[in-house]
């Protein structure tokens, strides 16, 4: 296991060129609190040279991010301290462009209760954490066939 330190450096060597470089590659957008889920998920997809992967702290600015960076999915934590993913679903069901981009729940909630809030505000998976990169993995090439179809 590495630490967030290293995780870092290895994100941002990975990043040098290539983090701007989307030709071919599906966009990743991952919102979480915890700066290492957000480091492990952008080296490990990133590392598939599959995936282009932008990380954001908190869903305050996800509108602004969704038109500039234009991601192909969603991967948002529930529990966040400032807009807890609930309503950065909300905010991106009211926006013309957010609405149209399927979002993929990390979190550590595992009530049925939970999972069904966010079904009903229209995610299309729910992945429980800590999280396995192979499942993440799966869960997006699901959520792409089905935006696809």
């Amino acid at each position: 296991n590495f630490s967030v330190g290293q995780l870092k450096l290895l994100a941002s060597e990975r990043s040098l060129g290539k983090s701007l470089e989307y030709k071919g590659k599906k966009k990743i957008l991952v919102i979480d609190n915890d700066e290492s889920v957000r480091v492990l998920l952008k080296v490990k997809l990133e590392k598939t040279f599959r995936f282009s992967v932008l990380t954001l702290e908190d869903g305050k600015d996800v509108i602004a991010k969704v038109h500039t960076f234009k991601p192909d999915i969603i991967l948002l934590d529930l529990i966040m301290p400032t807009l807890g993913g609930l309503e950065v679903c909300d905010m991106l069901n009211d926006d013309p462009f957010g609405k149209s981009i399927p979002i993929i729940i990390l979190s550590c909630l595992y009530k049925d209760t939970d999972r069904i809030k966010a079904f009903k505000v229209g995610v299309v998976d729910y992945i429980e954490k800590p999280v396995q990169i192979n499942e993440v993995i799966a869960g997006i090439e699901k959520a792409l066939k089905l935006n696809n179809s």
